[in-house]
């Protein structure tokens, strides 16, 4: 289990360092009309999302482990998926360098209609937005690939990746926790985060592309011709 979540590590913090989505959950937790409500429903949609994902692929990428006998140890599936997320980070570090807008990165339009949404549609928000961003399913559908490839058994592997969707998720977690427990303080701490991730998401997103896309790329490389 511990070389798994070794190997999980990459797809953890890629996953994490999504400026959309902790620009989305810091915004709504802000919100003076049920925020916190609003923040705790729509980290549940993202977590139904991605456990459904696991759910409907997890057994479709466990045959991947009879790919590899048969393809004397490689994992082809596991191997294209690193491959893609990788071509996929690195022309996303291209964008952000060149100044192009990602589709996955934060929207006017959706960071405007914010204050409008109820806990309804901030669940329904939360629900969507993993469906809609390109990398997030790549990450998502690597994750499981290693975790298949790893042969843990159904019910290891069910926990392995409900552990990786709440690391994956720690960034979410942590400021609705630090607002349960620190009403008052944690308004200030908040407005702080929101302000550096707003001020540094561009560099983030480029760093962590290009490092995680180079890394990937040559995974799947590797994986498919050695």
């Amino acid at each position: 289990m511990e070389t798994v979540f070794i190997s999980l590590l990459p797809y953890i913090i890629g996953t994490a360092l999504s400026p959309l989505q902790i620009t989305i959950d810091l915004l709504l937790l802000r919100n003076p009309n049920q925020g916190l409500l609003k923040a705790i429903a729509y980290v549940t949609g993202m977590t139904l999302t991605r456990l459904l994902q696991g759910v409907i692929f997890g057994w479709v990428l466990s045959s991947s482990s009879a790919v590899t006998e048969e393809s004397g140890g490689k994992n082809p599936v596991a191997a294209t998926l690193l491959l893609v997320l990788g071509i996929l980070l690195l022309i996303t570090a291209y964008k952000k360098w060149k100044g192009e807008e990602d589709p996955d990165d934060s929207s006017p339009k959706v960071v405007a209609i914010l204050d409008r949404l109820t806990p309804i549609k901030a669940l329904g928000l939360g629900l969507g937005l993993p469906l809609i961003a390109a990398k997030s399913w790549v990450f998502i559908l690597s994750a499981l690939a290693t975790i298949a490839a790893a042969e843990l058994g159904r019910l290891n592997s069910a926990i392995a990746y409900v552990l990786f969707i709440l690391l994956a998720q720690l960034l979410l977690l942590l400021p609705i926790s630090a607002r349960i427990l620190m009403p008052q303080r944690s308004n200030q701490l908040l407005a702080k985060m929101s302000a550096w991730l707003g001020k540094n998401s561009r560099p983030i997103t480029i760093g962590v592309s290009l490092v995680f896309g180079l890394l990937f790329l040559y995974s799947g490389i590797t994986g498919l011709l050695f």
